[in-house]
């Protein structure tokens, strides 16, 4: 009960949740165009900087094709097999994957979250997305 809101606040703006390892491998390497991958967290930076810049990111003339979320601590093997595809980065959450054709081109760690407010994750994502998208 926790986490609905934290999840709802990503999947009320067109996300999707993906909450197998089997949900993702059939999503992240094979989608095609430009995905992004949110791994959300109950931490205070996702509450206050990443959920609220990742939806402000997305009022952006180029925009990924698909969305999609994992929630760390939650649904931890579907989070474990997003993270394969994410390497060599480090396990952080919250973070953000940009793929393009299956293939990770940019990569938010937390620490280019944490510390820093919702607009500026939201400009580090609309930079990213009018260089891939």
């Amino acid at each position: 009960m926790l986490v609905t809101p934290m999840r709802a606040e990503l999947t009320n703006v067109g996300f999707t949740e993906l909450k197998t390892p089997e949900e993702v491998e059939n999503t992240v390497p094979k989608s095609s165009g430009v995905s992004l991958v949110v791994f959300n967290s109950v931490c205070g930076c996702a509450a206050g900087s990443a959920r609220p810049g990742i939806i402000r990111s997305l009022a952006n003339d180029k925009k990924p094709d698909h969305l999609y979320t994992v929630f760390a601590g939650q649904d931890l093997e579907a989070v474990a097999k997003a993270r394969e595809y994410t390497l060599p980065y480090p396990p952080s959450s919250p973070s953000v994957a940009l793929f393009r054709d299956g293939k990770l081109v940019h990569f938010l760690e937390r620490m280019n979250i944490e510390g820093h407010s919702a607009e500026q994750v939201s400009e580090q994502l609309k930079d990213a997305y009018n260089k891939f998208c």
